[in-house]
């Protein structure tokens, strides 16, 4: 009897899922494309390039105090996005401090309008950025912890890609208005390139896109937990049954309870999950040979191919619109084949796309070779994300999410010391790709022993027609 009540159960709690899901991520894939102004135009081509520009002082004085300052923010996230993440999920108030981290990044965007043209006011513009890159990352970490949440294991791949292809088309568009709007003709929008006002007045455009796209997110999760309170017992079942209980930010002490907590986990997952453990330290080497792409990209392009500031922008442009297609193509091909595989095979055409770099130094070779790289990163990174979601347990997402943020701080110099070593070594700027692939082939090999879920949607398949 209990057997055909629950099976009488089954059919009528899909299409509500069905129906909040599809508006729920909706919402959070416009959260990526919000968020993607602070990328784009905040720490890439705009308000870092502005403050480190000879209104502050010499490129030496402006770009060591930029590096001072974001130094001390990587530092920061790395000591406190795992036990942030943590202490959201003992609270049952992710969303609630996704909301806080999303308005202070706002808020700090915004405040960079007044980081005047003076080099007194190099260090207000080093502390505004430095703090935002903080808060961009604690929401970020959030923001993946809702991914589970959105998504099931059938659709989390093709999610997690147009997300993160989002991310990437909205950080194209944000930047076409900036450069149209605020660079181009200032005059169109009524600004005045006097005292920077125009370069200034980007950062409120940035603010702005940012709030407009990243609080129906906000209103959606919230909605969606008041109104579909059947949801939530599953979770918190499973919650309890790793033995844990929900506490309030009060009732779990100080944070080196937290740290301590955070120990136990590593060592929780080290004797019951150690797949977990080892891809976290696995992808963190690999994502940062994938950072290493785009961050050593366009001064290749500039340094060794003779590309022009113009060439850069739209080889930016289109490097960056070709990783979203890659990246919407590794998403539905994730719920097929599952994530590892598209991370193996992401990091294998890296390797043969990069190798004719070296050999060819011709811009024909660096457009077509650049944009197979570009095509490659964004199914790896999507898919990177879609990995650790299918391992965390129900309540533990924004504690693993942190320590992926965290695995990833811990290990970004890799890509940057090994480019600067084999230039060094080898006396040529191009061989400085020999270091990036390096770090690239050590997550490779990191990787292939990690157990990972397979195709799930072939699964999901079977399973539906063995019980038919």
């Amino acid at each position: 009897m209990m057997i055909r009540s629950s099976r009488q159960q089954k059919p009528a709690r899909p299409a509500v899922d069905h129906a909040t899901s599809r508006r729920s991520v909706t919402a959070w894939i416009l959260w990526d494309v919000g968020s993607s102004s602070f990328d784009s135009i905040m720490m890439t081509f705009i308000f870092t390039v502005y403050l480190t520009s000879g209104y502050f002082g010499t490129p030496e004085q402006t770009s060591s105090a930029l590096s001072l300052g974001l130094t001390v923010a990587g530092f920061l996230i790395a000591f406190l996005a795992p036990v942030t993440g943590q202490r959201n999920d003992r609270s049952g108030r992710g969303i609630f401090w996704l909301g806080v981290n999303t308005v202070l990044l706002v808020a700090f965007m915004a405040a960079c309008f007044f980081v005047a043209p003076d080099p007194g006011y190099l260090w207000l513009g080093v502390f505004l950025v430095s703090a935002a890159s903080v808060f961009s990352e604690f929401a970020y970490v959030n923001y993946n912890a809702v991914l589970p949440r959105v998504s099931n294991p059938n659709n989390i791949g093709k999610i997690s890609g147009t997300g993160w292809a989002a991310g990437y088309i909205g950080g194209i568009l944000a930047l076409a208005v900036v450069l149209w709007g605020f660079v181009l003709s200032p005059s169109s929008l009524g600004l005045s390139e006097e005292g920077a006002l125009n370069i200034r007045a980007v950062t409120l455009f940035a603010a702005a896109w940012c709030l407009v796209f990243c609080v129906p997110l906000l209103i959606r999760m919230r909605t969606r937990e008041r109104f579909l309170p059947e949801v939530l017992p599953t979770r918190e079942l499973r919650f309890l049954e790793l033995g844990m209980e929900r506490l309030s930010p009060a009732r779990q002490g100080s944070l080196l309870a937290s740290y301590k907590a955070l120990w136990r986990t590593i060592k929780r997952l080290k004797m019951t999950s150690p797949q977990t453990l080892w891809f976290l330290i696995a992808s963190a080497v690999f994502r940062d040979g994938l950072s290493g792409i785009f961050t050593f990209g366009g001064i290749l392009a500039a340094g060794t191919f003779g590309f022009s500031t113009s060439e850069v922008i739209l080889f930016g442009i289109a490097g960056s619109a070709v990783a979203a297609a890659g990246a919407i193509l590794g998403g539905y091909l994730d719920d097929y084949l599952g994530p590892k595989a598209i991370i193996v095979i992401s990091l294998v055409g890296i390797i043969l796309a990069a190798t004719p770099l070296m050999f060819f130094p011709e811009p024909g070779v660096f457009w077509v070779c650049a944009l197979l790289l570009c095509l490659f990163v964004g199914p790896a990174q999507s898919a990177s994300r879609t990995f650790l979601a299918r391992l965390a347990e129900p309540g533990t997402e924004g504690e693993l999410f942190g320590l992926y943020s965290t695995t990833g701080r811990a290990t970004s110099f890799l890509a940057p010391m090994l480019f600067g070593l084999f230039v060094s070594i080898l006396g040529a700027q191009i061989w400085g790709v020999v270091g990036i692939l390096v770090v690239v082939v050590a997550g490779l090999l990191m990787l292939l022993p990690v157990e990972a879920p397979g195709p799930l949607r072939v699964r999901a398949n079977r399973r539906e027609k063995v019980k038919s």
